[in-house]
């Protein structure tokens, strides 16, 4: 390629869900509110945890980590994606560009190794409930969080860096509506091995790790469950682990939708809706879920509107 001919580029243009005008400002609305209910749902499972002694415990640690990612998440394309609808101007610098993408990568992989340690906690306290307390000691606990954000930290770091040193010359429109890094590679103009690379190895090790911790935790959660004698123990046993099963569903099969598959044009713009439901529904869920489906959230709540009452 002639280098007289190329302008490097310095700000994207991000297609956004629709080209349809029509659609804009109801999109504006739906995604202002689903915003909203997030923060706000969140934001309560967190103040609520810290007001409340009786939820010091590790499974809420591990679930006011999560609200607080799910906050931060959802914050790193949000605002942007809003703005882009109402004002219809579609541009992003080239360095918030690579911003979005780094705190992406950290916040999305945050998500998924707490959702790891919520899986081992809860392992712990069906299968090993005599030595739950002793075993999830509050030092393992922040251990666990610190080894989620030091790996998440670590992902972010090689995909950014990797990013950083191609080469963006004339096309400059992606097809999305925030800097995801599949549609990012599409428009690069010098090779994108390292980054497939660097995809391909901390993908694997994630996946590897997420799923495998996972089944193997609920392997033996299914195996104590079904040892169980009364029926009371194993409804109690099921509804502990209900809300978190719920989550990884969601988690894990609107990731799978978004991200496997082929990266032509047509399975992108399906990419993109699928991606809506990781990015802004799942967040928003998390937060319902866990207040819906937890008794101890709503006994919390109550106390809390009633201390604040008087």
């Amino acid at each position: 390629m002639d280098s007289a001919n190329v302008s490097v580029v310095t700000e994207f243009i991000l297609l956004g869900l629709t080209d349809q005008p029509e659609l804009q400002m109801p999109l504006f609305f739906l995604f202002l509110a689903m915003y909203l209910v997030t923060t706000f749902g969140n934001l309560c499972l967190i103040i609520l945890t810290v007001l409340n002694s009786h939820l010091h415990t590790p499974m809420y640690f591990f679930l006011f980590n999560l609200s607080f990612i799910d906050i931060c998440y959802c914050s790193v394309f949000t605002p942007q994606m809003l703005v882009n609808l109402i004002l219809w101007e579609n541009v992003i610098s080239y360095m918030e560009c690579m911003t979005q993408v780094y705190f992406f990568c950290f916040f999305i992989i945050s998500e998924c190794y707490v959702l790891t340690s919520m899986a081992y906690d809860r392992y712990m306290a069906i299968c090993h409930p005599l030595t739950y307390n002793v075993v999830m000691s509050p030092k393992l606990c922040l251990n666990l969080m610190l080894v989620s954000y030091f790996i998440a930290f670590s992902n972010a770091v090689a995909h950014t860096a990797s990013m950083l040193r191609l080469s963006f010359c004339d096309v400059n429109t992606i097809n999305h509506y925030f800097c995801d890094i599949p549609p990012l590679l599409q428009l690069s103009c010098t090779s994108t091995y390292v980054n497939e690379l660097v995809i391909f190895v901390f993908g694997t090790i994630n996946i590897i790790v997420y799923s495998s911790t996972i089944f193997i935790s609920y392997g033996f959660i299914l195996s104590s469950i079904i040892h169980i004698r009364s029926s009371e123990g194993r409804s109690k046993a099921i509804s502990t682990c209900s809300s978190h099963i719920l989550v990884v569903s969601l988690f894990s099969v609107s990731g799978a939708l978004a991200y496997f598959k082929p990266s032509s044009a047509v399975f992108m713009n399906e990419g993109k809706i699928y991606s809506v439901f990781y990015t802004n529904v799942v967040p928003m869920m998390n937060p319902l879920i866990y207040s819906l489906r937890n008794k101890d959230i709503k006994v919390a709540l109550k106390k809390t509107l009633i201390s604040r009452s008087f």
